[in-house]
């Protein structure tokens, strides 16, 4: 018989029991929340949504742009007055604006510094007085560790208020990011929008990197640029220019083959990457194809091309160049013919392209009667070669042997080299009658001249004072043009305003054309 006394008792040990056996159950609860980042004091106060008209050039007409088109991004407070944000989601914008978090104002704002390869920008505001009132957020001088837990802010689309998610650092490399520019990547799996652009991801108190990337049709794999990769925009950007990442541009292999090892006649105590091809030939360039690079400045360099940084994360050597580059060199020990060399091996902060970036920037543009011209952009042969239309596009460049397919890539082969390129089909007039549209075809001379580039171009044709003006395009399926040159010029004024074309030239071009007006 169970007495009340008996009871008691019971329920006291299945209490005591229940009480340890739920504490057992939540004791790696309670761990893992230690581990857990609380929100850092006034994160919120430091933080704006930004709003960004951005008017984008049309490619293919150059002498416009496309419609505005409205984009939102997030946005922290650093210090200096300053903003820090993405640079794609204030490229190309013509009005910027800020608002800050749970505030119901927008507030104007400047693109004072950016740099498109790396994503990276700054704003100030007209109104400095904003500052006075939200505080800078501090930015880490280390990088996180793998497994660090991490809370993202912003605002992302699917609401309007301050957004935050919370996950941990899944992987740190050394990789591509925009226009051949490399740079130390973090990955976490944080959830990441349309819209968490710009904003910061924050370990404990500190701001660890800023969110500028998911993977389409991946869940939970999202993006940030480290602290490391932003403290040096913002070293970069403090004398008022942002000069880019110093890097190299040799091609490199592993040196991880037998059959290479003995090739090279290596011991088997060298560890090192291989030059597969230098960037410059000349004899005064110190690397060399087949030298064994073994160390950038005192760091081993092992078979793989990796170096070791820190006690847990190995990345490209390449890395180490943004690190330790001097005075436009850095310090690298190499193996060349079974002998140790140290060498100062120049870096630069871009890469040489025939076919060049915009990067944030406006394409030239010259019309000369129904014929309009403009210089070759990776830009502009990407709106054509990606998308719905891009593999018949590929293929017909292709065919036809066009140096936009053949040369890209490639380095000018002569200081100013540039590729000359007609965007967009023949305006109408009777002066094109006969001659079929010759878009996307590369201007290779002008009356017999070899076209060096667009202002060379343009100088032609302004300096031409023969009856006809002929035009010889590059690759096959092309038509030469033959046209009459006074009466392109007498037609030009007229064809520009049938078709709302409001300048012949942008302001580069038309200071050519306009340079000797005593010879049209």
């Amino acid at each position: 018989m169970i007495t009340p006394k008996i009871l008691r008792v019971h329920r006291f040990l299945a209490a005591l029991w229940c009480g340890v056996a739920t504490a057992a159950l939540a004791q790696p609860t309670v761990e893992l929340e230690r581990k857990e980042p609380a929100p850092a004091p006034n994160v919120e106060n430091s933080l704006v949504k930004i709003f960004a008209t951005v008017r984008r050039p049309d490619l293919s007409r150059p002498w416009t742009k496309l419609t505005p088109t409205d984009i939102t991004g997030s946005g922290l407070v650093i210090e200096g007055k300053r903003i820090l944000t993405n640079a794609h989601v204030v490229l190309y914008a013509s009005q910027v604006q800020v608002q800050a978090n749970q505030s119901g104002d927008k507030m104007s704002a400047i693109v004072e510094a950016v740099a498109p390869g790396i994503d990276l920008a700054v704003l100030r505001l007209e109104d400095a007085s904003f500052f006075d009132s939200h505080p800078p957020l501090e930015i880490s001088t280390s990088l996180p560790e793998v497994k660090d837990p991490v809370l993202v802010y912003g605002f992302p689309t699917g609401g309007t208020s301050l957004s935050i998610t919370k996950g941990i650092v899944s992987r740190i490399e050394f990789t591509y990011y925009n226009y051949f520019v490399s740079g130390l990547r973090v990955q976490i799996d944080a959830a990441i929008n349309p819209g968490n652009s710009g904003g910061p991801a924050l370990v404990g108190d500190k701001v660890i990197g800023l969110a500028f990337s998911h993977l389409v049709n991946a869940q939970n794999i999202g993006y940030i640029i480290p602290s490391d990769e932003i403290n040096l925009f913002l070293k970069d950007i403090a004398d008022g220019h942002y000069d880019g990442k110093p890097a190299l541009f040799d091609d490199f292999q592993t040196l991880e083959n037998d059959a290479l090892r003995t090739f090279l006649k290596l011991n088997k105590a060298v560890e090192g990457v291989v030059v597969r091809q230098p960037f410059d030939t000349g004899p005064s360039y110190p690397l060399k194809q087949w030298d064994v690079i073994s160390k950038i400045g005192d760091t081993p360099i092992d078979d793989q091309g990796m170096v070791k940084v820190g006690k847990n994360l190995r990345v490209r050597f390449n890395y180490l160049v943004q690190q330790i580059a001097r005075d436009g060199k850095v310090p690298l020990t190499v193996i060349r013919d079974g002998k140790e060399l140290s060498i100062q091996q120049p870096v630069s902060t871009d890469r040489p392209r025939l076919i060049p970036y915009l990067r944030g920037s406006y394409p030239s543009y010259f019309v000369f009667g129904p014929v309009s011209f403009t210089n070759a952009t990776d830009d502009l042969i990407g709106s054509v070669t990606y998308g719905t239309n891009g593999p018949t596009w590929n293929a017909i460049l292709s065919e036809l042997g066009s140096p936009l397919l053949t040369r890209r890539g490639e380095k000018p082969a002569f200081p100013g080299e540039e590729l000359v390129v007609v965007p967009s089909p023949f305006f109408p007039h009777k002066l094109s009658k006969g001659y079929n549209n010759q878009n996307f075809k590369t201007v290779e001379s002008v009356n017999g001249v070899a076209v060096k580039n667009l202002a060379h171009l343009v100088q032609l044709l302004r300096d031409s004072t023969e009856e006809f003006i002929v035009i010889v395009f590059a690759g096959r399926g092309a038509e030469n043009l033959v046209l009459p040159r006074v009466a392109v010029r007498l037609a030009t004024d007229d064809i520009l305003a049938d078709n709302g074309v409001r300048a012949q030239g942008s302001a580069d071009m038309l200071s050519i054309w306009n340079a000797k007006p005593g010879a049209k």
